[in-house]
């Protein structure tokens, strides 16, 4: 493979990892909350697309439609049957959801294997149009559908953030729960919200990704661990530091293998975790709560 090849890559795992940490950020700038489930939408939205045009005879854009509304289902499942009880029960403690939530991931791993089977599906292109040429490197649609949709949606999600009212709402309930319930803020539903708006961007991500490796019911825990250490190592303090945090793992992902071959790279990614969880927990870019 090309050096230009290696890079463009790069930039694909980059992009990949990005939005899911993206998907992180937005639950939590939203509700306050980790959801781990992030992988498992994602896994969610490529396999039951693959599995409806592969096994069902369905148009590719109408399987993606299917499987974003499911994974969208299931991001409010989340929020409506697990997060907001648990935490009721407890006191809006942290931990028991956490770990209800965990529980989760597992849970919509044995579905999607009960449902779709477990061996990996081929992903399904949402383009038809010719590979690009990148100089002497080939880009097929289905990264550059991924490329522009990186773009695309940490532009309009930074846009959003700033300057509509929801985008402000979720601020404000992500800063404080407890303070944006005194003001009367809608905390309930603006939860919900970032729930949804989380598992739609999870499942276009996966839909996007399945075609580079394929997407089976045991990918989704592989791409919560991926995601949830791109906001680690990018942190929470802006927007874009989840497409940063991606862009280091997914150099990593790529180069590391190709200079030390075999699995190194796992142990590149374990190496990065240890040194941001051990010195600098809050990643490159620190949150600021507004008093």
């Amino acid at each position: 493979m090309s050096q230009p090849q290696l890079w463009l890559s790069a930039l694909e795992m980059g992009c990949f990892f990005g939005l899911l940490a993206l998907a992180y950020y937005l639950t939590l700038v939203g509700a306050g909350f980790f959801n781990f489930a992030i992988g498992p939408y994602a896994m969610m939205g490529g396999l039951c697309t693959s599995w409806l045009v592969i096994e069902r005879d369905m148009g590719v854009w109408a399987a993606a439609g299917v499987a974003v509304l499911v994974t969208m289902a299931l991001a409010a499942a989340t929020e409506l049957a697990v997060v907001r009880p648990v935490q009721k029960r407890s006191g809006k403690g942290e931990l028991p959801a956490l770990v209800a939530v965990a529980a989760v991931l597992f849970a919509i791993q044995q579905l999607a294997g009960y449902l779709f089977g477990y061996v990996t599906l081929p992903g399904q292109s949402l383009a038809t149009f010719d590979p690009v040429k990148v100089g002497s490197s080939t880009l097929q649609p289905s990264s550059v559908l991924l490329f522009v949709m990186t773009a695309v949606v940490f532009t309009g999600a930074a846009l959003g953030i700033r300057y509509t009212r929801t985008g402000r709402l979720l601020r404000a309930v992500g800063d404080s729960t407890h303070a944006a319930s005194l003001l009367g803020l809608p905390v309930n539903r603006i939860r919900l919200i970032a729930f949804l708006v989380s598992g739609l961007l999870a499942a276009v991500t996966g839909i996007l990704f399945a075609p580079k490796a394929g997407v089976g019911s045991l990918s989704g825990l592989s791409w919560t661990l991926s995601g949830f250490l791109a906001m680690v190592v990018g942190g929470t303090g802006s927007l874009w530091a989840p497409l940063l945090g991606g862009l280091v793992l997914g150099g990593l992902e790529v180069f590391v293998p190709y200079y030390f071959g075999g699995q190194s790279h796992v142990y590149g990614m374990l190496l990065v975790a240890l040194v941001f969880f051990a010195f600098k927990p809050q990643g490159l870019f620190v949150r600021r709560v507004r008093a």
